[in-house]
């Protein structure tokens, strides 16, 4: 069955200014002096943690504190043992400390394309191959209400291939688990020497989300 042209119709308008923009990843982090909440836009590519910890100096937009390993802490209860910048109980605690806020793609925050606000990253769903973060333009609760308003406006046809792919979806999901089960895929990565069938590229056991186990269609193409 081919599958219609996708159009964008949601019954809610894009917001101006944002365009390209919709998919950059944000950095949402608490100010450790002030406990305000500072958000600011890298684009496109993602932090290494390492490189954060080395370079970042992020300044609080409330009480000006520079989040920085070259700064003390500011808890005055502490001992300065622990706040003095010097000492590898500080240089600790801003290495967890920017490893916390730039691990992987879940630390991070996103713009919703329809309401605007900036939130955490799982305040998206999934969307492979979209930006950095790979979400979907509308936060889940604006997807709600998109949702019902299109839901009443589909189709016999529409209402059939969802149908027909959660169905899929389900005997896939299945299967898989039923996989992992057996050790499947450790015999499966093995037998193809870590590498995908068709283009040979190399692939990693452990991440999960780099991957799918195809049987008649992909999984990924079975959200509704």
């Amino acid at each position: 069955m081919s599958r219609r042209k996708t159009k964008h119709r949601t019954g809610l308008p894009r917001i101006k200014g944002i365009g390209k923009k919709v998919h950059n990843a944000w950095v949402g982090y608490i100010c450790i002096c002030c406990d305000a909440l500072n958000l600011f836009s890298i684009g496109d590519t993602l932090l290494n943690p390492n490189d954060a910890y080395s370079t970042a100096a992020w300044k609080c937009k409330e009480c000006n504190y520079l989040h920085s390993k070259d700064s003390p802490l500011p808890f005055s209860e502490w001992p300065s043992e622990f706040t003095d910048p010097t000492s590898i109980k500080c240089r600790r605690f801003w290495q967890a400390f920017f490893r916390i806020i730039t691990e992987n793609k879940e630390s991070y925050w996103k713009q919703c394309n329809a309401c605007g606000r900036i939130l955490p990253s799982n305040a998206f769903d999934r969307h492979t191959g979209w930006g950095p973060l790979e979400k979907q333009m509308e936060c889940r609760s604006c997807k709600g209400a998109i949702n019902a308003y299109l839901n009443p406006k589909r189709t016999k046809q529409q209402l059939y291939e969802s149908n027909i792919k959660r169905r899929v979806g389900d005997l896939l999901l299945e299967s898989e688990n039923q996989a992992v089960d057996k050790n499947f895929i450790d015999d499966l990565f093995r037998r193809f020497n870590s590498t995908c069938f068709k283009t040979a590229k190399k692939l990693n056991k452990n991440d999960r989300d780099s991957w799918e186990i195809d049987h008649i269609l992909p999984s990924s193409w079975l959200y509704p």
